[in-house]
This record gives structure tokens, C-alpha cells and sequence, in this order.
């Protein structure tokens, strides 16, 4: 047993330590009647690992006015047999099934899994593309809204957050440029996780297929561990220049979050309680800032990447540095980076934002 009062997961996670989170200082919530759309979620049961929908519902509850969720690829309850490609589909029909208790009403304002992003292999052939976009939209209709594929990658066996450890690519080969021409022809959007090393590639993609919506998942991945450990100025240089050029595609969006992520290299997790609100805001400060200047308030998204950055951090603490981070914008800039922008991306419906 590790000497650590904290783990990882099996998939390289900082593992969620309930009893460590309710060591937290108590925090009033932030404006608290800030209608918020949380864009970017997970759910799964995986040994060790359980975040089902009663777990969401209790961190939506934290305080904060959740309104709507979009959950995410994650590789969750897939179907067991049938052909690979299809597989994916029971993660769609898993989220959806959450979607349809959380709209029923009994659980209360909040329309989770309010849409749903799945796993379309883009690698595939044009035409089988088309069709299994067609078989997700026939699980979850309008709810489903994008496709996210395994392509954060790098060589170094210290930097890992996925659940398997994918080849090289697939971001920057020909087969998932014309998948990701199939997906904009279907009007979806891609949302893409990748390493601050690999925002190139996604340049090159942004600029090859301007007409697909493309969302940068967790601010483009800036690393801290492994080759890049005690390298922070020197990631933040290199990182901040590719976003300003990522910036100038009309075609893309960030989401603001997934800092706390144990490839990121913070720490908090290894304090003996929670962090503050304020030092989260104080840490991710010039990150946050940097992406929102480049990209606007009208294409930009703060996300809580729950479960996996609840390792480091509550969902109170979360949401309200979040809330100090975008202080000094305007009312109807707060409202685009805390719904508006999540809303018009992924053209949700059934979501209530009215005070």
C-alpha cells in the first residue's frame, strides 16, 4: 500500500478521497444565483470509481445554480459484444438514459446530461462515420450534440490520462481529417483533448476543416509532469503562443478547466486539506486570463471535468474560483463563459437559464 494519504486511479487520475474533501473550509457560495451550465462531465462505474448520477447530482447540489450538464466521452458502459465500432453506442445509451431521469423533473431544476458527446472512431471510412452518427442520434435525438476521439498523446510513459494509452495520432493523419469533414457535414461538433504538445496538429485540423465547430477540451493540456515537471514558466511561454494562433481560428472554443488533473502537476492534492477557492484562482489565474483574452468570453467555457479534477478540489471550490477568475467581466460576459457560450456550441435545448 502506497505510503501517500492520497492515489491514483487506474487510469493515472488522483483518485477522489471523500473523507479528504470534507476536511474543506467553508466556503460561502459566489454569486450564488449565477445560472451555470457545466459543459464538460463524466460519468462511470468503474471498480474503485464510482460516479453515477446520484454523485453528480450531489456535487450540482453544492450550492452553485447548475442548470444543465453536457456529459463526455469517457469510455463508459460500453456494450460488451456486437462490432467494435458500435461498442461506443452503449455509453450513448447509458447518458441518455441519464438525461431522460434528469428531465423527467423528480430530481429536481437541473437538466443533466443535457447533451451528450460519444466516441465516433473518425478514423473509420467516410460512410461508416455517417452511419454511426446516425446510430447515436437514433439512441439520443437532439441530446446528442459531438464527438470526442482518444488523441491526448506523448511519448513519455509519466504523462498518461487516459484509460489506454492510444498510438501517436490520431490527430494528424489524413483518415481523421476526412472524419472530422464527415462530422461537420452532419452538423456536430468535435471537442478534442490533447497535450499542450500536440496543439499544433489541431491548428493544422482547425485550419483544414473551418467549417466544424471544434472545442478545445481542458484549456489545451499545459503539462507538469514527467519531461515537463519544474518547467511551468517554460510550458506557459510555449503554451500561451499556440493559443493566441488557435485564437484566430472562428472555428474553435475553449473550455476553461481540467487543471486539476494530476498531468497538469499541481498539488493540491497532497496538502492535508482541500484547497480554498482563492488559491485555486491564485494558481490558474494567468492561465485562465491568457485563453480568455484570445478567445472572448463568447467562445470560451468554464468546466468542472468532474469527477477527474475532483481529486483536487470540491465542486463549491471549483465553481467559485471560477467566479473570482471572471470578476472583473461584464454581466453579459459572465453569463456567456458560465452557460452562453456552452448553450449556442453545442445548440442545447430544454434548458432553462431564466432567473
Amino acid at each position: 500500500m502506497s505510503a501517500r494519504p492520497w492515489s491514483f486511479t487506474r487510469s493515472r487520475q488522483i483518485a477522489v478521497r471523500e473523507e479528504w474533501l470534507a476536511l474543506a473550509e467553508e466556503e460561502e457560495v459566489l454569486a450564488p444565483g449565477l445560472p451555470i451550465l457545466d459543459p464538460h462531465h463524466h460519468l462511470w462505474d468503474h471498480p474503485g470509481e464510482r460516479y453515477l448520477f446520484d454523485e453528480l447530482r450531489a456535487d450540482a447540489a453544492s450550492g452553485h445554480d447548475i442548470r444543465g450538464s453536457v456529459f463526455v466521452q469517457c469510455g463508459a458502459m460500453y456494450r460488451a459484444d456486437g462490432p467494435e465500432a458500435e461498442r461506443p453506442l452503449g455509453e450513448t445509451e447509458f447518458a441518455n438514459g441519464v438525461a431522460a431521469m434528469s428531465a423527467s423533473g423528480a430530481y429536481g431544476r437541473a437538466r443533466l446530461c443535457a447533451g451528450i458527446i460519444g466516441l465516433v472512431d473518425l478514423t473509420l471510412p467516410p460512410a461508416e462515420v455517417e452511419r454511426l452518427i446516425e446510430a447515436h442520434r437514433r439512441i439520443a435525438g437532439p441530446r446528442f450534440v459531438g464527438v470526442r476521439n482518444r488523441t491526448a498523446w506523448h511519448p513519455s510513459p509519466e504523462v498518461r490520462s487516459n484509460l489506454t494509452a492510444p498510438p501517436p495520432g490520431p490527430l494528424g493523419t489524413p483518415a481523421f481529417l476526412e472524419g472530422a469533414r464527415a462530422l461537420a457535414r452532419a452538423g456536430l461538433v468535435l471537442d478534442v483533448w490533447c497535450y499542450h504538445t500536440q496543439l499544433p496538429l489541431l491548428l493544422d485540423l482547425a485550419r483544414a476543416v473551418p467549417e466544424l465547430a471544434i472545442v478545445l477540451d481542458h484549456l489545451g493540456g499545459p503539462l507538469g509532469v514527467g519531461p515537463y515537471a519544474g518547467r511551468r514558466e517554460e510550458v506557459f511561454a510555449e503554451w500561451r503562443e499556440m493559443i493566441r494562433a488557435l485564437a484566430a481560428c472562428p472555428n474553435l472554443r475553449v473550455k476553461l478547466g481540467g487543471l486539476a488533473m494530476q498531468v497538469g502537476g499541481w498539488d493540491f492534492h497532497e496538502a492535508p486539506r482541500p484547497p480554498h477557492s482563492r488559491q485555486l484562482a491564485e494558481a490558474w489565474r494567468p492561465w485562465i486570463e491568457t485563453a480568455i483574452e484570445a478567445f472572448g468570453a463568447r467562445r470560451a467555457m468554464f468546466e468542472s471535468n468532474f469527477p477527474v479534477d475532483k481529486g483536487m478540489c470540491g465542486y463549491r471550490a471549483l465553481w467559485n474560483a471560477f467566479k473570482r477568475l471572471a470578476a472583473g467581466a461584464s454581466a453579459e460576459e459572465r453569463a456567456a463563459l458560465f452557460s452562453g457560450t456552452a448553450v449556442a456550441t453545442y445548440g442545447l435545448a430544454g434548458v432553462d437559464l431564466d432567473p
